[in-house]
């Protein structure tokens, strides 16, 4: 039986190194390629971030890009609690991250749009900064 292909994934909040989720922690283990950049919102939920892509104030959004097997993407949407419904709080997309020497195209948990509703950014584009005590 073939092997499902590997896929990128860009992180952004606590799967990043040294986040609460730090994705080099999980296993199968990830291979980091590097840091990479979108343009988006993060939005501060108690102890993570939720990230809304694009939109007219968008910042530029630090993360780290990494390649990972079905097996890593399963425990991830155990952790972003994906669900196959409108409520569930993240939503798997597809998007090009820009890193050095080009884009590629990058798994992304962005937030479902109905959460950030009321709530304000949190003023720029990097979790673990803002994030640190």
């Amino acid at each position: 039986m073939p092997q499902a292909p590997e896929r990128l994934v860009f992180v952004y909040g606590t799967l990043r190194r040294g986040g609460r989720n730090d994705i080099n922690r999980l296993q199968p283990a990830p291979e980091y390629l590097g840091m990479g950049e979108v343009k988006g919102r993060l939005y501060h939920f108690d102890w993570y971030p939720g990230l809304a892509l694009g939109g007219d104030e968008a910042v530029t959004v630090v993360g780290e890009v990494y390649r990972i097997g079905a097996a890593l993407e399963a425990v991830l949407d155990g952790i972003e609690q994906i669900e196959d419904s409108a409520d569930s709080e993240y939503l798997k997309r597809e998007v090009a991250v820009a890193m050095q020497g080009g884009t590629r195209d990058c798994l992304v948990y962005e937030i479902n749009p109905a959460r950030v509703m009321g709530r304000q950014p949190i003023g720029h584009g990097d979790w673990i900064v803002f994030h640190q005590p």
